[in-house]
């Protein structure tokens, strides 16, 4: 009886922790930007050296990759936008340039 108690608590105790890690993977998989934020370098570098045409638009991934510029108080502004189709993440980066 004692170590059939004694299994019963152990399978207990994998499951709860195999539910924690699965939980912790997937949100780690989820949240995992890097890819993105290298692409985002990538056409920030490609801008600064005047490789990239504005208003510029692509598909990576399952990131909307959005690039625009704006004038705010003489101040040019060009913006970097990744929005992710599936979680709706944004990931915004600037440059600022003045004139």
């Amino acid at each position: 009886m004692e170590t059939l108690v004694a299994t019963v608590l152990i399978v207990i105790i994998f499951m709860i922790s195999s539910l924690i890690l699965n939980n912790l993977f997937s949100n780690s998989i989820k949240n995992n930007t890097r890819d993105i934020e290298s692409h985002l370098s990538e056409l920030q570098y490609l801008y600064e050296n005047d490789k990239l045409e504005i208003p510029y638009n692509e598909d990576f991934k399952e990131w909307q990759i959005l690039v625009v510029n704006y004038k705010e108080n003489n101040i040019l502004i060009v913006e970097f936008e990744a929005t992710n189709r599936n979680t709706s993440k944004i990931i915004l980066k600037e440059i600022i340039e003045t004139e």
